[in-house]
């Protein structure tokens, strides 16, 4: 059984080959049962969890377990480690060891510019995005992969974060405008086309009236019940899509919170990812907004982790 690193993950995968197992990987038949998380302490300010993501397809076998001490920052500790397991699904013999925290990061990345590139508007110049923390880079490449952006506002709370972000970024991409916020504002938002949200925000981000026609918008950041980085308007104004149904409804009060103020309803809820890929769903005209949320899934998970282990093969 192979032990797969970290720095071998980050070494081996790149964003076209990944967007690409994820579109095909999603359209085919998997086995994804509901995904286990259990919160460890049931009081109201802390959040430490446990997860469990277990799914199979045609070649593998896979479970994720995942640890997320988002306090962790304050005693020099990552907020989330992860490991997945794979296994062959012909004999079920023991394959890899994969560090299942890079893999998180390049999945929900590739996750949210799969789903651009279904749902965001084809010509799209100018990307919004909020968040400095450790997915910040690898989302804003994902989706340089999939539009060609020529220019990227940051909203960054953290100011020295959002500098450094800022910064790297500017160093990668060189033909593209960055400019830096610390909170939105509505004519940065209504110059959008398209949104990505991936902080730790309990409370929204923006005034959805301020959403133009065409806009797409997507939230990654958020899995608890009662918190949203989006406002109930953004759901009501947008045509919903989500990675899984079970899990988004399970988890997500982007859209939970929604259906408990009687202003949306699970079954407006357009097509999960696997839908998009098998029928090739996604944006209807150039003038609707598209809303895209995701919680992780265990297919993602298991796609890239087999990604990863066969391109350490060669």
């Amino acid at each position: 059984m192979q032990i797969i690193t970290r720095q071998e993950v980050a070494d081996n995968l790149n964003y076209p080959s990944l967007i690409q197992a994820l579109k095909q990987g999603f359209a085919q038949p998997a086995g994804t049962p509901t995904r286990q998380v259990f919160e460890l302490d049931n009081s109201h300010n802390n959040h430490d969890a446990f997860a469990v993501l277990p799914a199979w397809n045609a070649d593998v076998i896979g479970v994720k377990a995942f640890t997320y001490f988002p306090d962790n920052n304050q005693h020099d500790k990552a907020s989330l480690y992860s490991k997945i397991m794979l296994f062959s699904r012909q004999f079920g013999e023991p394959l890899a060891l994969v560090d299942g925290t890079e893999v998180t990061l390049w999945r929900t990345s590739a996750v949210s510019a799969l789903a651009a590139e279904y749902l965001a508007p084809k010509h799209a110049k100018h990307l919004v995005f909020f968040g400095s923390g450790n997915l910040a880079s690898y989302m804003i490449n994902a989706h340089l992969s999939v539009r060609n952006y020529s220019k990227i506002s940051i909203i960054a709370r953290n100011s020295e974060k959002g500098r450094l972000l800022l910064e790297l970024l500017s160093s990668q991409h060189q033909g593209v405008e960055f400019s830096l916020y610390q909170q939105a504002t509505a004519s940065v938002i209504a110059s959008a086309d398209v949104i990505s949200c991936a902080t730790g925000s309990h409370t929204p981000l923006f005034n959805g009236e301020w959403l133009s026609d065409g806009t797409h918008i997507d939230c990654i950041g958020n899995h608890h019940k009662d918190c949203r980085e989006i406002d109930t308007k953004t759901v009501t104004k947008s045509r919903v899509f989500v990675d899984s149904r079970a899990n988004v409804l399970n988890e997500a009060g982007e859209l939970l919170l929604p259906i408990s103020e009687g202003q949306f309803s699970p079954e407006k809820v357009v097509a999960e990812l696997s839908e998009m890929t098998k029928n090739n769903l996604g944006r209807s005209n150039e003038n609707e907004i598209t809303l895209f949320k995701s919680v992780g899934t265990a297919l993602s998970d298991l796609i890239g982790a087999k990604l990863v282990y066969d391109l350490v093969q060669k």
